[in-house]
């Protein structure tokens, strides 16, 4: 029964891969398609990464509070590491807290 269920991810897998390269042969020159298709891997990894930030700590408010350090952080133009960084040292001081 596993091996069938890989075989369908396998397949799933490929045949979106495989499908705009055959049905799409020439450049795509429409505005709204093109920006589409741009944003399209933010979208997917947003609904993918926010949920699981707020599961992902023992309270919900130290959850609520780290998003919005990072936010913040964000906000003011700090690097990847230092919003990554700030997020959870305020998720681990809230726990502490809470």
């Amino acid at each position: 029964m596993i091996y069938v269920e890989i075989l369908i991810m396998a397949l799933v897998t490929y045949l979106i891969r495989m499908i705009p390269l055959t049905v799409f042969r020439k450049k795509i020159k429409n505005q709204f398609v093109c920006s589409f298709l741009y944003y399209v891997p933010y979208a997917c990894l947003t609904a993918m990464t926010v949920p699981a930030v707020f599961f992902a700590t023992s309270h919900f408010v130290s959850a609520v509070a780290g998003v919005g350090a990072a936010v913040f952080l964000a906000y003011r133009e700090k690097s990847l590491i230092s919003v990554a960084a700030g997020a959870c040292a305020v998720v681990f001081l809230v726990e502490q807290f809470v």
